[in-house]
């Protein structure tokens, strides 16, 4: 038995005193022999493992809690803690095992508080009835199974009295679920913003809530309930107390904090002091009835509206340091409670019979109903085993069962080695089975090419700032809504998810405001709204702000896309050009979001390169003609974006210019079918120029790639606006040598817009590259054009005074 086991059993240990601060080793002093020097390197070594192994597991998508619980397994005494005496008694001596739980349990107390700030209990209002159903069968179904085991168990079999006083826990503890176990599974898989994370999501906090009413409730009946008929019930009036304590005393502060926040758009420190005054008092309130310390700030938790700008600012303050260094001290407190060496096989065989039962359950209680709702069986699967998952809440409840004695060491650490192998198998089959991208190809053709000109089109952008707003309001005008061809227009605020647990998706309803609006996305709204009026008949705009992870982000725009058959999705370049040189650079994760939204998209997408250069210059609005260039070499994504050009051309103050590039050694009649759809859009061109005189049409001969780059460099500062197409021939004669990806500083933007947009580029004016919806027939033996990578990417010279409606 461990050291930190024997403290558990209140054994007693005599030690002499030490001061807190050793003098140093060159005064001859031990610092391993002082509880400050003791802590600290346990902190540092249990943090700096579990980022080793967790750097180490990520190729095979493991969570966190899996390389979490590995360190602690590592370091107890079943592996590092009987090995390594020396490594024992220095880093994990006897004297500080009541220094590390204090550390550990304060770890748990705020990541449980922060567990509650990010659930949203109004989501079981907003879930369907398939998910209420689902996750109340995961919480029944599952407990019925083991409960009835154990009684058949307990019946028919002669078992070890410590084991046959425990099978009823056993059975319990094997057949609960949690929401933030679930959330977190879906996270490090990234699948928080696809259609299984958000049944998952919903289903799991139904069950997690059953489960957790369970435990407190079975936890409150156990502690220190020892003979005494009044103790149980002044526990369940002081619980009484403390709710009321938190819903109606110190929930309305927290609102009240709420509202000052959003009407001065900042969060002071005192909201923050005076939160954190509320967890200790919570969690003092809660040890003194007799309950576990962390009861009381997690309902505290739930009590704090989750996401910005309080619940963003708490999980900011606390997040890295609670989850990163606090929280893996506590994996290794739980890991040194693991002794292999203990397990008897008659306890091993009846505590993996309930967790097979436990599993079986909730596969079933998920399966069979989505399969009844007609879900494909791979995604009813997958679904079964998410909602299976276990993690840190339930070594939590694991771990205070131990401390009251329900469970032993032995059936401790068979439950804990079956999570761990459980989670460890099942994570990486989610990931193999699971793809969630496959939902987003289409059959039908949603391009600007293939759009009818006399038909409504619709078209999304992205925005990451409110200073984005303006390029995109300019492209939209520029789009050119007319009463023959309106266009509905859907605008999407990215923002990342802090301070909440599942990604949401809000829609800004006109006449409809609330508190986030006001906070983070009233400019763009309101951006947008007027311009509208402006347009009124020709233009609808939808509003919505998604908050979600960027690594998921993508799952939210191409879902949306999907459902409103957008035709194009604009997304903003990470980097911004001013009109005074200087340049902007968005969040790193912007940049993949950007990639994955390319790669995944159902339609055609365009990224938008605003160097400012409409600012200053003539507007749409006026007289002079905004010119749009066109470099023209061939491909799917040249003709795109040579047909959104098409119909910027119908705006009576803009004017095109189309440059094609045609390699000398072309021949004058071609059976390529690629070559035929190219000649078939120009000539559309040349004939809508018929009548125009503004639109010029020229062909520019070159024998090689240098011939391609001096084009481009003689053109690249003739307009106000350049369109071009990513992906191109990697064989032909005009890109030769061009290095298709090694060479390029940004391998989105494809060769001609990599060009354009390169840092040592003196090009300065905007640039829109584009990229055709790509189909899965495509994606299949056709390596000849870059489809993996494809991008587009637009660059609007804009003018603020035009079309940037003033703020109020």
């Amino acid at each position: 038995m461990s050291q930190i086991q024997a403290a558990f059993n209140g054994s007693w240990v005599c030690q002499s005193q030490n001061y807190a601060k050793t003098r140093g080793i060159f005064f001859g002093d031990n610092p391993f022999r002082h509880p400050k020097t003791v802590i600290l390197a346990q902190l540092s070594l249990a943090s700096l493992f579990t980022a080793f192994f967790q750097l180490l597991f990520n190729p095979l998508g493991e969570s966190g809690f899996f390389s979490q619980m590995i360190v602690g397994i590592l370091i107890g005494p079943s592996l590092l803690g009987s090995h390594l005496n020396s490594f024992r008694n220095a880093i994990f001596p006897l004297r500080s095992v009541y220094v590390s739980q204090t550390f550990s349990y304060i770890g748990c107390m705020f990541f449980l508080f922060l567990v509650g700030v990010r659930t949203d209990l109004s989501m079981i209002k907003k879930s369907g009835k398939k998910a209420v159903v689902i996750g109340f069968l995961t919480y029944v179904l599952p407990i019925c199974l083991n409960l009835i085991l154990a009684a058949i168990i307990n019946n028919k079999f002669d078992l070890e009295p410590t084991l046959k006083k425990s099978v009823f826990v056993i059975a319990g503890f094997q057949g609960i679920s949690s929401f933030h176990v679930v959330v977190c599974l879906l996270a490090d898989l990234k699948l928080l913003n696809s259609e299984l994370g958000r049944l998952a999501t919903s289903s799991s906090l139904v069950s997690g809530l059953c489960s957790w009413l369970s435990v407190v409730t079975c936890f409150t009946i156990n502690s220190n309930f020892q003979g005494k008929q009044d103790v149980l019930t002044y526990m369940n009036l002081s619980m009484g107390c403390l709710i009321i304590l938190i819903v109606y005393i110190l929930r309305p502060i927290i609102l009240w904090m709420v509202k000052r926040i959003t009407e001065e758009k900042s969060v002071k420190e005192d909201h923050i002091y005076a939160i954190f005054l509320m967890v200790l008092s919570c969690a003092f309130f809660s040890e003194v009835i007799g309950q576990q310390m962390m009861l009381g700030p997690m309902m505290l938790g739930l009590a704090v509206p989750d996401g910005p700008p309080l619940g963003s600012a708490l999980v900011a303050k606390l997040e890295s340091y609670v989850s990163s260094v606090l929280l893996p001290s506590y994996f290794v407190l739980s890991g040194s409670l693991v002794n292999i060496s203990s397990i008897q096989w008659d306890t091993l065989y009846v505590v993996e019979m309930f967790a097979l039962s436990g599993f079986a359950g909730k596969l079933l209680a998920t399966v069979v109903p989505s399969l009844y709702c007609k879900m494909p069986l791979n995604d009813a699967l997958c679904f079964g085993l998410v909602m299976s998952a276990q993690g840190i809440t339930d070594v939590l409840m694991l771990h205070h069962a131990f401390y009251l004695g329900l469970i032993n060491v032995d059936i401790y650490t068979i439950m804990s080695i079956s999570m761990v192998l459980i989670t460890g198998i099942m994570t990486p089959i989610i990931k193999l089975l699971y793809n969630p991208s496959e939902r987003y190809v289409s059959h039908l053709r949603r391009t600007l090419q293939h759009t009818r000109p006399d038909a409504e089109l619709r078209m999304m952008a992205c925005i990451y700032s409110e200073d984005q707003a303006p390029s995109i309001i300019n492209l939209l005008e520029l789009s050119n809504p007319t009463s023959i061809s309106p266009i509905c227009f859907y605008v999407v605020h990215l923002l990342e998810l802090t301070g909440r647990s599942a990604p949401v998706l809000l829609s800004h309803r006109p006449g409809k405001k609330n508190s986030f609006q006001a906070y983070y996305s009233e400019h763009i709204i309101n951006a947008f709204r007027m311009y509208e009026r402006q347009r009124r008949g020709f233009l609808v705009v939808n509003l919505f702000t998604a908050i979600s992870p960027y690594a998921t982000m993508h799952d939210e725009i191409c879902s949306l896309a999907m459902d409103k058959r957008v035709a194009m999705v604009i997304i903003p370049f990470h980097r911004h050009w001013a009109v005074h040189g200087g340049m902007d650079e968005l969040p790193r994760p912007v940049r993949s979001a950007n990639h994955n939204i390319l790669r995944s998209a159902p339609c055609s997408v365009g990224i938008l390169i605003d160097r400012g250069t409409f600012m200053g210059t003539s507007s749409l609005s006026s007289k002079s003609l905004y010119s749009i260039g066109v470099i023209f070499a061939e491909g799917p994504d040249d003709r795109e974006a040579l047909a959104y050009a098409l119909r910027m051309g119908d705006h009576p103050n803009v004017c095109i210019t189309v440059v094609q590039l045609i390699a000398n050694n072309k021949h004058k009649v071609s059976t390529n079918q690629s070559d035929h759809l190219d000649d078939q859009i120009i000539n559309e061109f040349k004939i809508t120029m018929v009548g125009k005189k503004h639109h010029t049409f020229r062909e520019e001969a070159v024998s090689d790639s240098v011939g391609t780059v001096a084009v481009i460099r003689s053109v690249e500062n003739c307009f106000h606006l350049i369109l071009v197409g990513r992906r191109h021939d990697k064989e032909s004669r005009l890109f030769l040598g061009l290095g298709l990806t090694e060479w390029n500083e940004f391998p989105e933007l494809g060769l001609i817009g990599d060009m354009l947009a390169s840092t040592d580029s003196n090009c300065h004016t905007s640039v829109l590259v584009v990229q055709q919806q790509t189909f899965a027939n495509e994606l299949i033996g056709k390596d000849k054009f870059l489809f993996k990578d494809s991008c587009v990417v637009l660059d609007i010279p804009q003018n603020s005074g035009k079309v940037w409606p003033e703020l109020k």
